[in-house]
């Protein structure tokens, strides 16, 4: 293989470590020198590069360029899409700066292992970032490294049952492809980098000198870029050490929550000393999805969901039935109903999917095991988007569950959505609430026709319509596409209110048309929307209500100060959603 070496002349290596100006290479160096300019192509390359020097030395530059740039990226690109701005890239990053001169200090070997292990680590800390970015969109917070990573299979399944087979495998190819190329890519950069900086000591080393002496500078008078984005920065350790901590707080979690879950009030009382005041009534607990405050407190969207309130807080009264409401704080937001579903039936914070699993596999007794174990009602689980085994939902106590291929329905998913709310209500009564003969009835009931991405969204039809779910192919074919709804937040936000409308008219009508005086109704949101749709609001806040036919049920919760209606008002209670159970349990036990 003939030797093709660079242009330009090597430095006499005679006196080897000898200091030239500072910036002396050493024997070895001149070695490794020589070394990249045998290797660094194949002969074709070096023969046009002869040919034209002019238009190599322009790839060369542009190359180096590419890759400082991409590196510096990598170091001041922020975990959140609101501070991706021109001013987080005017900042000088200490990791850089430190990163620096420990290559201008090592040894050759040691520092082609160092500019390897960076390029690798800092394509790691941006796929994170991004990571980072997408859950702050949806879930309004970061990333946990020890406890999130069942929730990308979740993001997976949304994909195909959003936007079809299709649409998930691009998804998921590209994802792979970008962390693939980031890996490579940032590892090309920093190599690159490096042997710049070995084959130009000098300028390196005093360039290196002057960013620290004025990332010094700027942090002891507190220069800014703008206000709040300081020009001095040490995100990447600071965003690092945070992960440290989260990993080792998800670890002590464990520990904490076994504790919690120890004490219950309840466990101890007989079956005939549990929810006494509702003997004999069909109690249903209905979550309606991603029905947040955001609905009811919004500017753009709060005349017309209150409206929709007020009728049927109206429609409800004429039939007989009142209605009190207040406010509860969810543990998630944007997504991770099953947590909401379980902190508001076991009376713990399930915060995160350790939490859930722990939950799932103990003996810590729910509202609705409460319910089962009087052995005074029937419990079943309205699940419509269940699609898979759930071996879960035997822990909750419910004596059957009716997922969305058990309730009859021939109609088309709409989204995500496998079952229109109207519908699994319908199917409800079909099934188990309208059966002459039977048992009082305690009911866990999903809604999921406001679940994002809120297009197509289903519309009410005549009760008597509904069928086997046929009617609603029409619908969805005059239904919003959402592709071209998402690229509007404005048209994602009118989408997500028309859903939420949707769903509270499904169940008033429902109870206006099925309900008796024997009827209690427990409804409340699971969580908070995405915050495109909540504008940045991080609030967790969900409305509840209470709606009977019997006053002496609304009676027992008349100390609890919440508003009469459907509506809460803006300064009615609010409690951690944790609380309710063995609030509720309390106020229908035994009366002293």
């Amino acid at each position: 293989m003939p030797l093709f070496t660079r242009s330009r002349q090597l430095p006499d290596t005679t006196e080897a470590g000898a200091d030239t100006g500072g910036g002396g290479v050493t024997g070895e160096e001149a070695a490794e020198e020589t070394g990249r300019a045998e290797a660094s192509g194949p002969p074709g390359w070096f023969g046009w590069r002869r040919r034209h020097p002019r238009t190599a030395r322009g790839v060369t530059v542009g190359t180096t360029v590419l890759a400082g740039a991409l590196v510096l990226f990598a170091l001041l690109v922020p975990n959140r899409l609101e501070r991706l701005t021109p001013g987080a890239f005017l900042r000088i990053p200490a990791e850089g700066v430190l990163l620096a001169g420990l290559l201008l200090a090592l040894p050759p070997r040691p520092r082609r292992v160092t500019a390897v292990v960076s390029g690798v680590l800092l394509g790691l800390l941006t796929v994170l970032k991004f990571v980072d970015m997408g859950f702050y969109q949806v879930l309004a917070r970061p990333f946990d490294l020890v406890l999130d990573w069942i929730l990308l299979g979740y993001a997976t399944d949304f994909l195909r049952e959003s936007f079809g087979r299709t649409g998930q495998v691009l998804a998921v190819a590209g994802v792979i492809v970008l962390f693939a190329a980031l890996l490579v890519l940032m590892t090309l950069a920093m190599a690159r980098l490096t042997d710049l900086m070995v084959r130009h000591r000098p300028v390196a080393a005093r360039t290196t000198l002057v960013l620290g002496t004025a990332w010094i500078t700027c942090v002891t008078l507190g220069v800014q870029v703008t206000a709040g984005v300081p020009v001095a920065t040490k995100g990447n350790a600071e965003f690092v050490g945070n992960r440290v901590e989260q990993v080792r707080a998800g670890l002590r979690d464990a520990r904490v929550f076994e504790k919690q879950a120890a004490v219950d009030a309840f466990a101890t009382t007989p079956p005939d000393r549990l929810l006494t005041g509702l003997r004999g009534k069909d109690v249903l607990f209905t979550f309606i999805e991603s029905y947040g405050r955001v609905a009811i407190d919004d500017p753009a969207m709060a005349k017309q969901t209150d409206a929709v309130l007020r009728e049927g807080t109206r429609s409800l009264k004429a039939a007989g039935f009142g209605s009190r409401s207040g406010w509860l704080k969810s543990p998630v937001t944007g997504a991770g109903s099953w947590l909401a579903h379980s902190t508001f039936l076991s009376g713990l914070w399930i915060k995160n999917q350790q939490r859930y699993r722990s939950l799932t596999t103990s003996d810590r007794m729910t509202l609705t095991n409460y319910f089962r174990k009087t052995g005074a009602w029937r419990t079943v689980g309205i699940v419509p988007g269940v699609r898979r085994a759930w071996p879960e939902g035997k822990y909750f106590g419910l004596d059957h569950i009716y997922d969305s291929e058990h309730l009859g329905y021939h109609g088309p998913y709409f989204s995500w959505t496998p079952v229109p709310d109207q519908f699994s209500l319908e199917a409800f009564e079909r099934l188990e609430h309208g059966r002459k003969d039977r048992e009082p009835i305690m009911a866990e009931i999903i809604l999921a026709s406001s679940h994002n991405p809120w297009s197509p969204i289903a519309r009410m039809v005549d009760w008597e319509d509904l069928g086997d779910g046929s009617v609603f192919h029409r619908i969805k074919k005059e239904g919003t596409d959402p592709k071209e709804v998402w690229k509007d937040p404005e048209r994602v936000r009118t989408e997500y209110r028309r859903a939420i409308e949707y769903s509270l008219r499904s169940l008033t009508e429902w109870v206006e048309r099925y309900g008796d005086e024997d009827t209690v109704l427990v409804f409340l949101g699971d969580h908070q929307p995405v915050p495109t749709v909540t504008a940045g609001d991080t609030g967790k806040d969900v409305p509840v209500t209470i709606v009977a036919h019997d006053d002496k049920v609304l009676d027992r919760v008349s100390g609890w100060g919440w508003t009469e209606g459907l509506k809460p008002a803006g300064d009615a209670p609010r409690w951690g959603m944790d609380e309710f159970r063995d609030r509720f349990m309390t106020a229908y036990g035994p009366r002293a």
